[in-house]
């Protein structure tokens, strides 16, 4: 199941964070600091869609976007390690995806950290394409026509 995040999710949206998406950065701790002060703030600038598990409200997964103008930002997404590979980060990229067309979003647009090679891979599959490499935030740019 799909929907909308809500103020008692945040809490394990912020677990996932650390666990699946800190690792993979390249920032330094006070880097992460900071992020970690802004995130509240950060997550009700766009809209967060979680992913539960179908027989409890379990979350086991989000997805944190922007919109701008006739772009969707896909700013975080992270699934727990335990449920990787069961198809609940593609529900909620699809369902972000579906979410953008519906405000008139022509393009989708996201940043993997460099050293994130399986999140590069999973887009590659989802038909986003290679933009550039940006080596001054050491990620890679990718974009997918909506």
């Amino acid at each position: 199941m799909i929907r909308k995040r809500s103020s008692q999710d945040d809490n394990i949206i912020f677990r996932l964070i650390e666990q699946e998406l800190v690792p993979l950065s390249h920032l330094s701790a006070q880097e992460m600091e900071q992020i970690r002060k802004e995130l509240p703030r950060r997550l009700n600038r766009g809209i967060t869609f979680v992913a539960c598990r179908p027989d409890n409200a379990q979350v086991v997964g989000f997805i944190h976007v922007m919109l701008h103008g006739e772009l969707l930002y896909i700013d975080l997404i992270a699934i727990s390690s335990a449920h990787q590979g069961m198809r609940y980060g593609k529900k909620l990229l699809e369902h972000a995806e579906h979410y953008g067309r519906l405000r008139r979003c022509k393009r989708a647009k996201v940043m993997v950290d460099e050293d994130n090679i399986r999140g590069i891979h999973f887009y590659l599959r989802h038909q986003y394409q290679m933009l550039r490499y940006v080596a001054l935030s050491r990620c890679h740019e990718l974009e997918k026509l909506l």
